[in-house]
């Protein structure tokens, strides 16, 4: 049976925007692609089957190495590979002149061949999560519901290079660079007064999911030799450059760019023991990272932007 039309949700967004994850869902159901969202209130109806490959585990690459001389393999690292999302639902135009038309328009523009990724956000059990994904298929059945009456149901899958799912909310922390305290001032008086407390140059993060984050860093001017350690697994990330009062260096972790006041590249600052940027990540639950430039002067600081990630 063909579901029945809902009232359609009028957005401000046009289908083609890549508009926040999660900016245009208002209930559980609902499926967010750019500007375009489908479910419950809107013109396009989630079918029974739902949505595929959102909860289900990624496929994954194992470094597993068979014993030659033994039972089994040595166990060897994972990656997951990219998750494959499929969503089947039904064109429900208003009764309206033209509402057919607009539906189906609406759809082959937000569904189009692009080759940058756009947030596929999608609302269950109050929980909006997100990735970053392009459409590599859409399928219309060009058949009499459609012709005479403007209603089909369609499918469209997606594909997310990288399979994690994000929350929605950026988080931010930021710390100045290492600072001695003041100490105390002589002559010494009563009630001794220690000075106010220092910049540690550490700061604590916290991803509450399931898989491991990456950061964006910002280093702020004026420092040289910029370097954060991550402290649970260790990774490090120090850059050969002086940063003026003002400068920016941006490293983003997932993408592995380094750039300086937004447009440079110096990803080729990179010192010796410097890790991968791509390697650089917090797992799940707490974490500290440990802001140490060579020197600096007031003013220095980094800050560090991140999401929550799930498998």
């Amino acid at each position: 049976m063909t579901p029945t039309a809902t009232t359609t949700a009028t957005t401000t967004s046009t289908a083609t925007d890549d508009t926040a994850p999660g900016s245009l869902i208002t209930r559980d159901g609902q499926i967010q692609w750019a500007g375009l969202l489908f479910g419950p209130g809107t013109a396009y109806g989630v079918d029974r089957q739902g949505l595929t490959g959102w909860e289900d585990l990624p496929e994954a690459d194992s470094g597993d190495a068979d014993r030659p001389t033994g039972h089994g393999a040595w166990p060897g690292a994972r990656y997951a590979k990219p998750r494959r999302v499929a969503a089947h639902v039904w064109l429900l135009p208003d009764a309206e002149d033209g509402a057919a038309l607009r539906t189906l328009r609406a759809l082959r523009h937000g569904t189009a061949l692009l080759d940058h990724e756009q947030w596929l956000a999608v609302r269950v059990n109050g929980e909006t999560l997100a990735v970053r994904a392009r459409v590599t298929q859409r399928v219309i059945p060009t058949d009499r519901q459609l012709l005479t009456q403007g209603v089909a149901k369609a499918s469209v899958q997606w594909l997310a290079t990288d399979p994690r799912r994000y929350a929605i909310a950026e988080q931010y922390a930021e710390t100045g660079a290492p600072q001695p305290e003041t100490g105390l001032t002589w002559p010494l008086t009563w009630p001794l007064e220690w000075g106010e407390p220092a910049d540690t140059g550490d700061v604590e993060v916290r991803n509450d999911g399931s898989a491991p984050t990456q950061p964006v860093l910002t280093f702020h001017g004026p420092c040289t030799l910029p370097s954060v350690t991550e402290r649970v697994g260790g990774r490090k990330l120090r850059y050969l450059i002086s940063l003026a009062a003002g400068d920016e260096l941006t490293v983003d972790t997932a993408a592995g760019t380094v750039t300086l006041n937004g447009t440079a590249a110096r990803r080729h600052t990179a010192a010796p023991d410097s890790g991968p940027e791509e390697l650089f990540a917090f797992g799940p639950g707490r974490g500290e990272l440990a802001f140490r430039p060579e020197s600096s002067e007031p003013g220095a600081r980094m800050t560090v932007r991140w999401r929550t990630a799930e498998w």
